[in-house]
């Protein structure tokens, strides 16, 4: 496949800049993250569906059924500093912890042409928080060594209460809000290290997973914490050249039992995101069972490919060119995944309260391989 293969138009309109609850100018009201739309794609019978809500989703599935979340916890990945001396304005988009104890971190940094090794970087309206660049590592990468006396934890508390949700591009054209942070997180987040949310998640509430609950719908937990290697733009025409970035990703014992055992079970399962996709897909046996693992992983999945464990996916409507609409073909075949793209977008193109909406905040999407 070619990348110029997983082009179409998006208009900005199309791309959601809050969740469906909320309504630019409106006052926030209570909401449920379910309040979505959906479209299910039937892969091995080339049909495709329209839902009013996400909560249709569980129509599709049945008890002993497990459902698998990515259950990573994104922390405030951005800020802004000012460059010593001329005080020019620096956003410092924080990747990675190299070394807890010399406060090292992995980050990019705009624009990156104004930084160089032993600049300094002051955060904060009072410049409480100073980071020295130490090195480049690539065009656009920097290591940066913040100069904090107080124990991790405090330096930790202290650095994230100066960022910013790490919200997408293309939502970062609007004003940061304060409700941004917990928008921008799944319920079930726990373990903290992700710079992007798994976007498929964000759509279950509370309300909706304990209706799994009581439907004895499993649920299995599996860790990925997105990086920026799925958000990175592609430059070669050849995915077969794209390297990914590689991604730290955790899978225990527990989940491979529930999983193995509704697949021996002949039970469904259910990859909710793409980051559970290349999860799974990493981890699987030859045998076809998830085993445990904890290390790291550079897997870039397109079409064609064979997947070993998902039944079914979740996902979202995702940009041209992205590696998870690539993923998102490759698992629902690409022919198909490209129709249903384009029938999203005719469908009730005049009515914006009820056409489908693109991106993190968008609406979403269920294969069904059956």
């Amino acid at each position: 496949m070619k990348l110029s293969q997983f082009k179409y138009r998006l208009p900005d309109d199309r791309v959601a800049q809050y969740p469906r609850y909320f309504e630019e100018g409106e006052e926030r009201p209570y909401f449920t993250r379910d309040d979505c739309r959906l479209m299910v794609v039937h892969a091995k019978k080339g049909i495709i569906e329209h839902r009013e809500s996400f909560r249709d989703i569980l129509n599709f599935f049945d008890e002993k059924d497990v459902f698998v979340f990515n259950d990573t916890k994104v922390f405030p990945a951005r800020l802004y500093g000012n460059k010593e001396k001329t005080g020019a304005k620096i956003e410092v988009f924080l990747l990675r912890e190299l070394n807890p104890d010399m406060r090292l971190w992995d980050v990019l940094v705009d624009p990156a042409r104004k930084i160089r090794i032993g600049n300094k970087l002051y955060f904060g309206e009072d410049d409480s928080m100073v980071a020295e660049v130490i090195d480049n590592t690539t065009s656009r990468g920097r290591t940066l060594r913040f100069l904090y006396d107080g124990p991790h934890e405090e330096f930790k508390h202290a650095l994230f209460a100066l960022g910013e949700a790490p919200l997408p591009r293309e939502i970062i054209k609007r004003p940061s809000e304060p409700e941004d942070l917990e928008d921008f997180q799944t319920v079930f987040a726990a373990n903290e290290g992700a710079v992007t949310a798994p976007t498929a998640g964000l759509h279950f509430s509370p309300q909706l997973l304990k209706i799994m609950e009581i439907r004895g719908i499993e649920q299995a937990f599996v860790t990925l914490h997105c990086g920026l290697g799925c958000f990175r733009s592609i430059d070669v025409e050849d995915l077969t050249k794209h390297k990914m970035d590689s991604e730290e990703m955790h899978v225990n014992e527990a989940a491979c039992n529930l999983i193995n055992r509704a697949r021996d079970n002949g039970h469904k399962v259910v990859a909710v995101g793409t980051t559970v996709q290349r999860v799974l897909e990493t981890a699987v046996s030859t045998d076809g069972h998830l085993k445990p693992f904890d290390g790291w992983t550079n897997r870039f999945i397109f079409p064609p490919y064979d997947f070993h464990l998902a039944d079914a996916m979740v996902a979202n409507f995702y940009p041209p060119v992205s590696t998870q609409l690539m993923l998102t073909a490759a698992y629902g075949g690409y022919e198909l995944i490209m129709k249903a793209y384009k029938e999203a977008m005719r469908f009730n193109e005049k009515d914006p309260k009820r056409r489908y909406r693109f991106g993190t905040y968008g609406d979403a999407m269920l294969i069904i391989n059956d």
